[in-house]
């Protein structure tokens, strides 16, 4: 109690950052923006040209693309170690041009004389529209995965990204910036807060972009590439509660800083009467898409993703007895 007699008011104050941890973020972010600031000095195309070599060889040796040849050994069983290995230079180069890419994703428009991104599928996009329901629009990490929000917001929708925030949050507050300014205005952070939030903007007819290839602790397992990953159930569970509109785009590197963006046609809900079993198939759909995508160009995708885990894993059990609608062991 204070002296008046009245409790002493609570304080909602965030814990303070250890010392170490601050440090920490700022060589992070020092050494982020000084990259930035290094591609800033050439053109775009320049940039993303410089990046690419940075990716095939300096980016490649990193120790994680062991993690990405292993990855790509279980996908494509069928190919020769010689193909392999082109798959893995071909996706550090697209990671080094997408790094080159970032100060100056401002320059990367659909409309407009200086166009460096081509369009189609205009018309699954106006049958998507004639649904007049939200839109959730899927797809994953290809080529630059930056770009397709900003086609979007230049096409006239309206609404946010799930994203999942950047540890460092001077870097995270940076990346909200460029994304709000060039793409869509709400940056909303995965999780509960977040689906909360989509879910509003839905139900006013408005669209929530979301990449949806990477593991999902939570998710429910689904076959990509023939074995089972664990998938975000969200999109699906939004679409099939709200009535929303899946519209999947695909993106695709035509050149330095220069994409194709395509517009597919509606994933339309499956309507089985058992509400679990949709959740499922309709989740499976959304994948089966992505994975085509990543087939047809295998060199554009993340394959640095721990997209799958041992099947003695106890996270596997868990979202296997979560898509068997059953308690997980120890529940």
């Amino acid at each position: 109690m204070s002296e008046s007699g009245s409790p002493k008011a609570v304080s909602r104050e965030a814990p303070a950052m250890p010392l170490g941890r601050r440090l920490r973020y700022y060589v992070e972010a020092a050494g982020f923006f000084a990259v930035i600031g290094f591609f800033r000095l050439f053109g775009i195309e320049r940039a993303s040209a410089i990046g690419g070599w940075i990716g095939r060889k300096l980016m490649s040796a990193l120790p994680i693309s062991e993690r990405a040849r292993a990855n790509l050994r279980l996908a494509f069983p069928e190919k020769t170690e010689t193909e392999i290995a082109a798959i893995l230079t071909a996706m550090w180069d697209n990671l080094g041009r997408v790094l080159g890419e970032y100060g100056h994703l401002d320059k990367i428009r659909w409309k407009g004389p200086n166009s460096r991104v081509e369009l189609t599928g205009f018309e699954n996009i106006e049958a998507a529209k004639a649904r007049g329901k939200g839109f959730l629009i899927l797809s994953g990490h290809l080529a630059n995965w930056e770009v397709m929000p900003f086609v979007g917001r230049e096409y006239g929708f309206t609404g946010a990204v799930i994203v999942r925030p950047a540890n460092n949050p001077t870097i995270n507050r940076w990346l909200d910036a460029v994304r709000s300014r060039n793409g869509m205005k709400e940056q909303l952070a995965k999780g509960a807060q977040g689906t909360r939030r989509a879910f509003a903007l839905l139900r006013k007819g408005e669209a929530v972009c979301l990449l949806v290839d990477q593991r999902a602790s939570e998710g429910i397992p689904v076959p990509f590439f023939g074995r089972d990953a664990f998938t975000t159930p969200a999109p699906a569970a939004l679409a099939l509660k709200l009535g929303a509109v899946v519209l999947p785009i695909s993106n695709q590197r035509t050149g330095n800083a220069r994409f194709h963006v395509h517009a597919h046609p509606i994933i339309e809900p499956p309507n089985t009467g058992d509400p679990h079993r949709d959740l499922v198939e309709f989740t499976a759909a959304i994948t089966r898409f992505i994975e085509g995508c990543v087939r047809e160009r295998p060199g554009e995708w993340l394959w640095i993703h721990k997209r799958w885990v041992d099947e003695n894993a106890p996270l596997r059990k868990r979202a296997l007895a979560l898509s068997l609608g059953r308690p997980s062991p120890g529940e």
